[in-house]
Order: C-alpha cells, then structure tokens, then sequence
C-alpha cells in the first residue's frame, strides 16, 4: 500500500479547495481586520490609513479597561459555573454502562443542533417577569400558601427581576458553553485507566479522598482545555449580553459591536477584536507549553 504521505501531487490537489476557502474566506478578511486595526477614523466614519498603535492605545483607557475587566469576571464566573456542573455530568458518562453512553453523548451535543440565537431567545421566555419560571414559582407558592391556609396573612406572589442583569447573562453562557467542557472533560475521563480509583479504595481512602487525590488530578488534561476553551468563549460572548443583559452588563464583544455600528469606528473595533485574538493566542500558548512541560516531566 503506497504511503499518502509520498504522493505531493495528488495531496496538493486534494488540499486545495480547502486551502482556498481558508485563505479566501478566514485568512483574507482577518489581515484586513488587522490593517484597519492601525488606521483612523475619519469624520464621516470612513477609513483613513494612518497608520499608528493609538486604537491599541485607546483601548487602555480606564473606561474600556472596566468594560473589559467585567467581561474577564462574568467569564471567569460562568467558566467555574461550567466547570462544577460539567464535571458531574463528565463524570457520569464516562463511568455509565456502555449502552448508556452514546444517548446522553447525543443528550449533551444536541443544542448544537439549534441556532443560537434561538436558544438565547427561549431564555428570554424562560426568565422574563411573566416567563414561564416565575409562572411556575408563583403557581407553586400560591399552591403552598394554599395549602398551609396562609392566603389571608401572606402577600401574594411578587414576581422578581431575572432578565436583564448580569446574572442572566451568566445563565446564557453557562448553558452555551456547558458542553465545551462537558466532551473535553468526557474523553479524558473515558481514556482513564480506571484501575487506579479501584486500587485507591481498596487501600483504605475514601470516596472524596479517591476524587480529590486520585481522580482530578488524572483528569487534569482535560480540566484545563476544558475550562480554557469555555473561558475564552465566554470572554468574546456577544449574544448573551446583548439579548439578556442590561446597561450593566457590556461585555467586550458588545463594544466591539458597538464601534462597529453605532459608532462607525471599524478601526478601533478592529484593535479590539485583535486585542482579543492576541489574548487568545497567549491563553493557547500558555496551554501548549504547560503540556509540553508535563510530558517531559512524564519522560523525566
């Protein structure tokens, strides 16, 4: 059997459309993204070719860094959110009995199949002042001061706020972003010899000693991608913010939206969006290095 990797020609036909797309429709508009991220803006919003770091400069400003402090904190917050539902859900996949598997793989993938600004909408529904869960807590605590006899001493249900604010925009994230750590978090707990837990309780430690000490650090690769990928996806959310959060609640993606559109400032929007591709790079990096520094370690 001839070796693919021998035939150059026929590699390179078959890797040309793909390069093409990439090149035409990925690697062209983001050079041009990081040209007019060194421009100006003209009076008119059009671009001017003046190239400088005052975008990446402007980008420091006190204001800006708040905006981009908060979104560092609400992703922070959804990513250990993420990270303490998914590693349950992680967990009973991989040790469920093997007919089970495939189900409740296909039970965590399947939002993929739906847009997701449909799904940011049925937050809307869910969450909103006459949404169907204050419908449900209120039917609930009217049927319970029912049926304590209460009626007459206590006030009727008050609706609360949950659309609008921060906290509702963690909600959105966390349930996009909960199977980014949900599958990473599988594959590394699938492969795990499992003979390790056995071999622990069977020498006296207990089921959280077990947890702590054996299974989290084993499953520590898949930790790390996990709640990196969800962390940087949750930096750059842009739905989320804009559709369930209030005044509040900017995030980076909706200033870069913001100079974009309202503001007509494509080249500070474009600094922005590299700020956050540069981010990105670095998170990556550190990433690769860190596990390139533990299989030399292993090999050590």
């Amino acid at each position: 059997m001839r070796d693919w990797r021998k035939e150059k020609g026929a590699f390179a036909v078959f890797s040309l459309p793909g390069t093409f797309w990439i090149i035409l429709f990925f690697t062209l508009p983001l050079l041009i993204v990081w040209v007019y991220s060194f421009c100006a803006r003209g009076p008119q919003g059009q671009i001017i070719y003046d190239f400088s770091f005052d975008n990446y400069l402007r980008a420091l400003e006190p204001i800006h860094l708040k905006i981009i402090g908060k979104s560092l904190g609400i992703a922070a917050v959804s990513t250990a959110i993420c990270l303490l539902v998914g590693f349950p859900m992680a967990m009973g996949i991989a040790f469920a009995p093997p007919k089970w598997k495939n189900p409740l793989l296909v039970l965590v993938a399947l939002p993929f199949f739906t847009n997701q600004l449909v799904r940011t909408y049925a937050w809307i529904a869910i969450l909103r002042t006459n949404g169907y869960l204050n419908q449900a807590l209120g039917g609930a605590y009217d049927g319970l001061v029912n049926a304590l006899g209460l009626s007459d001493t206590l006030v009727s249900y008050s609706p609360p706020d949950m659309l609008y604010n921060q906290w509702a925009v963690i909600i959105g994230i966390v349930y996009v972003n909960l199977p980014f750590l949900v599958l990473p978090l599988y594959a590394t707990l699938e492969r795990l010899d499992k003979s390790y837990l056995e071999a622990s309780l069977d020498l006296g430690a207990s089921q959280q000693k077990t947890f702590l000490l054996v299974l989290v650090p084993l499953a520590l690769p898949g930790i790390v991608s996990g709640t990196l990928l969800t962390f940087i996806l949750a930096v750059g959310s842009f739905l989320q913010p804009k559709l369930l959060g209030g005044p509040d609640s900017e995030m980076i993606g909706t200033l870069i939206e913001r100079q974009y559109k309202e503001s007509r400032d494509m080249p500070f929007g474009s600094a922005l969006s590299f700020l956050l591709l540069y981010s990105t790079f670095i998170l990556l990096w550190l990433r690769s290095a860190l596990a390139q520094r533990s299989k030399g370690a292993d090999f050590a």
